[in-house]
């Protein structure tokens, strides 16, 4: 039986495989806490409303800016974090209500 294409169940794919990866899922960990998890970096803007410093999220991760810009572009077309420019610097925040349909998506499809 051929699969039909479901724009929900598209949707609830493309958010799985971007928290596949395990540091775009420790970069989402490190969002659902930003004063702590990135404490020890001067914030730029108000983390509450726009978000982490992409520049904080890669010398945390230790990653490429490359990289790291790869995994947070992956991240907001999935919906699960929101970019904010502050200046010349770009800010994410997680998106808390597509996190909590993704969590009902799994409970009601798996």
């Amino acid at each position: 039986m051929a699969a039909t294409a479901n724009p929900d169940t598209d949707a609830l794919i493309e958010m799985l495989k971007a928290l596949g990866n395990p540091a775009r899922l420790q970069i989402m960990q490190w969002l659902k806490d930003p004063e702590a998890s990135f404490a020890e970096y001067e914030p730029i803007a108000d983390r509450g409303s726009v978000g982490v410093c992409v520049t904080h999220i890669q010398a945390k991760a230790g990653l490429a800016q490359s990289t790291v810009s790869s995994y947070m572009s992956t991240l907001e077309r999935a919906g699960l974090v929101a970019s904010t420019r502050v200046g010349k610097w770009t800010h994410y925040r997680r998106d808390e209500g597509r996190i909590a349909q993704l969590a009902h998506s799994i409970e009601t499809t798996v």
